[in-house]
């Protein structure tokens, strides 16, 4: 069993009649680790730890310092990668091969971040370009902002922890991190790792808790400058609320749609979106969630999709052939449950799945449905699929459109034409083509319209939104 505090200024800080919570497993609710919260006080000392060291060593770090601090991190963590996807597969029951695709991808973003940090962070302004301008050079550069307030989800403990704190460390900025209480041990055990490699203290101080008692104190606090969350849209909005002239980053929900054309390859198209709707159970704002198949196809695409669902291994995310785990909660669970019902007794058609077992889920695949339902207009993350047909693009692209998000969207065609003008016409931050909503690398700018967040991820435009630009002219004499 692990037992954990808060880490400020390289310190652990725990004990002293603290608040705890456990932590555990979600499958078989064994007992993980135990978190002992922080105080006002931890907080209020992680947050002048971070600007004391921003002030006095990462603003003045170069940037050749940053980027073997980072390498080296990647490195230990590559070497350590088994005993990372462990404790991800216990705390956030992550079947264990998701679990090493996970930490892979985050020794990735670790990688891409080294390498970020010793690009070029400036340009050059032609001055004559205006009237006036001859016999002047002009330049920007990039700044590093300062304090950075990161809060993370649970359903990916490391990589999403990583999108925030690698391009902070590559930028200059140091971190105030508050991971999700359910899944901190991952988080606590990186931001070991990063020190061990030669991170300062103070470079990241991590704040164990509830939301409700930490954030509002952490955002609204003077010395932050910016704040970069992940997780729902209701707390997300709360937060832009309460960071008002602070910069801020939103990466939030979605009810991402996916496409499917007469021209597809429907074998391709079936096992994307049958892996991309229930990996991780479903948990994770870009899961397939709404399937818009043609007329033409969509009986052959739903008796191969339903049959490759029904192929799924449920169950124990520790062993090897587990495809779909639990969700992180019995609540979730039940919620997902009760979305299933609401949606049958409103008049969809329930083809295979719908039944729970604790935390565990079957895999559920929903047609008949319509527009208004939990399961189409709402996020279910939880693994429900739903499938709906059509007939011409002009219905399909409004039937996307006509949500409040726009994180990701997937479509299978062979027609290139086809292809670029559902990209233009999309509402979304991004679309992919012969690919689902669920792929994400994590070096393209990453960020959703509408409801679906603000700002932009993907390790270069982070960093990118971790800085200010600083203008320098100089008359020539």
């Amino acid at each position: 069993m692990i037992h954990i505090g808060s880490f400020v200024n390289g310190k652990e800080r725990k004990g002293n009649g603290r608040v705890q919570q456990e932590v555990r497993n979600p499958y078989d609710n064994t007992l993980v680790g135990v978190v002992d919260f922080a105080t006002l006080e931890d907080l209020e000392i992680a947050i002048e730890n971070a600007y004391d060291t921003f002030e006095h060593v990462m603003k003045k770090m170069p940037a050749h310092q940053r980027s073997a601090i980072l390498r080296k991190s990647a490195d230990l963590l590559e070497a350590r990668s088994e005993d990372f996807a462990q404790l991800l597969c216990q705390e956030a029951g992550k079947p264990i091969r998701d679990a090493r695709g996970e930490v892979s991808r985050a020794v990735q973003v670790l990688r891409f971040a080294s390498e970020e940090a010793k690009r070029n962070d400036g340009e050059l302004i032609k001055m004559d370009a205006a009237i006036g301008g001859e016999e002047r050079i002009g330049l920007v550069k990039r700044k590093p902002i300062g304090v950075i307030a990161a809060i993370t989800p649970f359903n990916f403990p490391l990589n999403l922890v990583l999108h925030k704190l690698a391009p902070a460390v590559a930028a200059g900025c140091t971190v105030v991190l508050k991971p999700a209480e359910k899944t901190p041990l991952s988080a606590m055990k990186l931001v070991q790792l990063m020190t061990e490699a030669g991170l300062p203290s103070g470079a990241i101080n991590v704040v164990n808790g509830l939301g409700a008692a930490l954030v509002p104190p952490l955002v609204e606090h003077r010395y932050i400058k910016k704040v970069t969350f992940t997780g729902s849209g209701t707390v997300g909005f709360k937060i832009q609320e309460m960071a008002r002239h602070k910069k801020i980053t939103l990466e939030l929900g979605a009810n991402s749609p996916n496409i499917v054309f007469p021209d597809a390859n429907l074998e391709i198209a079936v096992a994307g979106l049958v892996k991309g709707g229930f990996v991780f159970a479903g948990q994770a704002c870009i899961s397939v969630q709404r399937i818009y198949v043609h007329r033409d196809i969509y009986s052959a695409f739903v008796d191969a999709f339903v049959s490759a669902v029904q192929s799924l291994n449920v169950g124990d995310p520790a062993l090897e052939t587990t495809d779909v785990g639990p969700l992180i909660t019995l609540e979730a669970a039940c919620r997902a449950e009760a979305w299933i019902q609401e949606a049958v007794a409103q008049g969809a058609r329930l083809l295979t799945g719908g039944q729970r077992q604790g935390t565990l889920l079957q895999p559920t695949v929903l047609t008949n449905v319509t527009p208004e339902m939990k399961v189409v207009c709402e996020e279910v993350f939880a693994p429900i699929v739903t499938i709906l047909p059509f007939e011409t693009e002009e219905e399909v692209i409004a039937a996307v459109n006509d949500s409040p998000y726009g994180l990701q969207a997937g479509v299978f065609t062979s027609d290139i034409n086809r292809a670029f003008h559902l990209f233009e016409t999309l509402e979304m931050g991004g679309v992919w083509i012969n690919e689902t909503s669920t792929v994400r690398h994590d070096h393209y700018p990453y960020g959703g319209v509408k409801q679906s967040g603000i700002g932009l991820e993907g390790v270069a435009y982070a960093i990118k939104e971790m800085t200010e630009p600083k203008f320098l002219g100089i008359r020539l004499v």
